[in-house]
């Protein structure tokens, strides 16, 4: 059973189900648990990757943290009772992950956590708690990088752990040369290549408050005052700025983009300003420099080789390569390991 719900699990099981459509052995049982409801937020993005429909979509959005997540757990366990997979995978750190990982874990069921060891240091973000609980709930522990596989031997967590590389390279690969091809979005949008920059806010750490969000907005305005400055406007954000009356002044906004329009925008960029953390990789992998805007980053690997800062650092760190990512295999390699094992 892969579990998704959000934006960027959707691009990670993409490359994970491209893989496993090779093994006929393995059947996957796709479950969307609704976290992203919004059409450009998620039915999109199934029609750019090419994603089977869902077996189950549960419809579960909105509320707290513990009401959704609990709202999860109620939906997936007679899902997991009647369809008994061998294993559940669950991608990254949101609620959604938690709760399929929870779930699958009270049922005795072995739980594959892909993207895991990843620690910003920062317990008051949720995805940080999500992160180490699944990790610890977990069977196989697939790492995108050395230094997760270090987090995950701190914490005492050296079973079942494997350096598989990034399963989002593995996307923007086979996405990058479809979307130069068929995506018109940087003309649609009156740019052209090389004279523009990208920004995205969607956190809730950032958002749901507004000493926060306005510092962000503000620098980001700034920074517009230099070339334009495009963002795809999350629905969370839309909803907080109006809710604290923070406008976008020069920020020039826009409907949030499928998977391969944001391909193309990001790939004819000058520079990424990002809080996400999926976006953070993808400009290095479209070797574009990116700032973050937070005040720390679970992928720290961007920002020793000069190609991501955070926002309140004024300049980057000598450029470098990172060879921490792989070679595009890593859905491959994730595949081949679950299989060995469950055999």
């Amino acid at each position: 059973m892969i579990i998704v719900g959000a934006r960027p699990q959707f691009i990670k099981a993409a490359a994970v189900l491209r893989a496993l459509a090779g093994i006929a052995s393995i059947r996957p049982i796709l479950v969307h648990t609704g976290q992203h409801a919004d059409d450009s937020m998620s039915e999109v993005f199934f029609r750019d990757l090419a994603i089977q429909a869902p077996d189950a979509n549960l419809g579960i959005s909105g509320g707290t943290h513990g009401d959704m997540t609990g709202r999860m757990l109620v939906a997936l366990e007679p899902l997991m009772i009647e369809t008994r997979p061998a294993a559940v995978m669950v991608f990254g750190d949101t609620n959604s992950t938690l709760a399929g990982a929870l779930c699958a874990a009270k049922l005795n069921i072995p739980v594959a956590h892909v993207e895991a060891g990843l620690r910003s240091g920062n317990r008051r973000m949720a995805e940080e708690i999500n992160r180490v609980v699944v990790d610890h709930l977990s069977r196989w522990l697939f790492c995108p990088t050395s230094a997760a596989v270090a987090h995950l031997q701190a914490e005492g967590l050296t079973a079942g752990v494997t350096h598989t590389g990034d399963v989002m390279y593995d996307a923007i690969l086979q996405a990058l040369e479809h979307s130069r091809a068929f995506s018109g979005v940087i003309g649609d949008l009156g740019l052209e290549r090389g004279t523009y920059a990208v920004a995205t806010v969607h956190r809730a750490e950032t958002t749901d408050d507004p000493s926060e969000l306005a510092p962000v907005m503000a620098y980001l305005d700034a920074r517009a005052t230099k070339r334009p400055l495009i963002m795809p406007l999350h629905p969370r954000t839309a909803k907080a700025l109006a809710a604290f009356g923070i406008t976008t002044g020069r920020i020039r906004a826009v409907q949030p983009l499928g998977y391969l329009d944001m391909v193309c925008l990001m790939d004819g960029a000058v520079e990424i300003l990002t809080d996400s953390g999926g976006l953070q990789k993808e400009a290095y992998f479209l070797r574009k420099p990116c700032v973050t805007l937070r005040r720390e980053t679970e992928w720290g690997e961007t920002i020793a080789a000069g190609w991501n800062r955070l926002w309140t650092v004024p300049a980057y760190r000598p450029r470098r390569d990172i060879d921490e990512y792989g070679q595009g295999r890593a859905s491959e390699i994730i595949c081949k390991t679950l299989l060995s094992d469950l055999r």
